[in-house]
């Protein structure tokens, strides 16, 4: 077969991709009102289901065959395509949840001075799912795109992403299956200077602390679970490794306890992500957290009255992997990129990728162009200026995938 640079100039002649290409540029006004209307749409993780809804009928309504699956995952395939067992096919997925939500729909704005749209997951994830939302509608304007293609595209729009979710959503799309998909293209907040090919490893956990509670002047010396919380935190962070290489992180992202300013709390509970590039500096972060609660738990028993006890609970877990820096995928979206002339570079992150990567799967992660920035703030906001590059990159790429197994592994 010939080069991929030298078959995606002649996918990119044709007439049906050369009409789709420009489609990008002509219907701004179409991206922006469906990006905004889905935005308003809140989906906070675990409660993505208004939004789920929201995305199968869109899809339906631009002729997909769509539905939802057990997971709550949004499924969609071309008209007459639905697939079957044994079947071969390129998932391109974008995740639903965000990690804030609107209170209202009024939430989601403009800016009145350059255009941002502003508010929660208007980059995150917005700008993937509008990317498959120009997917279904291009593929609707042109349905010749990519006719002669072995292999057919899946459409996902994916639960679990965010937070506590821990990929679940792509895991169940990942499952042992004879329809598992043979790659996957994920879609994932604003830009094209990025390419996710790497899976950043983390694991989250849950540390309950408990003691009898009582009254802050009454019961005053009786064990504190908030100041042992306190205490886990300063233990953990004097001893958590600084600089090292390689890198990793660590987060005491939501701590909750107590009932009044003058209870002596009965309960405290802080949540803890732990991340590394290195599978075995997250081995060794947690046996940090175990005895940091253990040093905590001693030394608040030990100058109090009221014993306090504690657990810790893993409750996530998103595996590392990565593909080779000549791996067939990523020579493929390098084509791609040399072709429209965009600068990229590799990077390492957690995304919904980590579940493929970790299975041996070919998977990338991209950006749906436009630019964005303030993600898992009350501040987000994302700018569509230089969306189309993204969406063109998106449908180059996909159509490489579909046309070429050898651009896949």
């Amino acid at each position: 077969m010939p080069p991929v640079a030298d078959s995606l100039a002649d996918l990119a002649r044709t007439p049906a991709v050369r009409g789709a290409l420009e489609w990008f540029r002509k219907e701004r006004a179409w991206l922006n009102d469906q990006h905004l209307k889905l935005c308003r749409v809140a989906a906070p993780t675990f409660l993505e289901e208004k939004r789920a809804n929201y995305m199968l009928e869109r899809l339906q309504t631009l002729g997909w065959d769509a539905w939802i699956d057990r997971a709550g995952n949004v499924a969609a395939t071309i008209p007459g395509r639905r697939l079957r067992s044994g079947d071969s096919y390129i998932a391109v997925s974008a995740h639903l949840d965000t990690v804030l939500a609107p209170r209202v729909p009024e939430d989601i704005s403009v800016s009145s001075q350059d255009g941002r749209f502003l508010g929660a997951g208007v980059s995150d994830n917005g700008a993937g799912l509008v990317g498959l939302l120009a997917l279904a509608a291009v593929w609707k304007e042109f349905p010749a795109l990519f006719e002669d293609a072995p292999m057919s595209p899946l459409l996902v729009a994916n639960v679990g992403e965010e937070g506590e979710g821990n990929l679940s959503g792509m895991r169940f799309l990942c499952r042992p299956h004879p329809a598992r998909p043979k790659g996957f293209l994920i879609l994932d907040g604003p830009g094209t200077d990025v390419i996710t090919c790497k899976a950043l490893g983390s694991r989250r956990y849950e540390v309950v602390i408990t003691g009898q509670g009582g009254h802050s002047w009454n019961d005053h010396g009786v064990g504190n679970p908030i100041h042992t919380i306190a205490r886990v935190i300063t233990e953990f962070t004097r001893s958590a490794p600084t600089d090292p290489t390689p890198r990793c992180s660590y987060n005491f992202g939501l701590l909750q306890g107590g009932t009044s300013i003058n209870s002596i709390p009965v309960e405290a509970r802080a949540k803890v992500d732990l991340r590394s590039e290195d599978p075995g500096m997250i081995d060794r972060m947690a046996v940090l957290l175990q005895s940091s609660v253990e040093r905590a738990i001693e030394a608040e028993n030990a100058s109090s009255l009221g014993r306090v006890r504690a657990t810790v609970k893993e409750i996530g877990s998103r595996p590392g992997g990565g593909l080779a820096v000549d791996a067939p995928i990523l020579e493929s979206i390098r084509a791609v990129d040399q072709y429209l002339g965009i600068r990229s570079q590799l990077d390492c992150s957690s995304t919904d990728a980590n579940i493929p990567l970790s299975l041996g799967l070919p998977a990338i992660s991209i950006g749906a162009g436009g630019a964005g920035g303030g993600a898992h703030t009350p501040e987000e906001w994302y700018h569509p200026e230089g969306r189309e590059a993204g969406l063109r990159r998106i449908l180059l790429m996909l159509g490489v995938l579909l046309s070429r197994p050898d651009a896949i592994v």
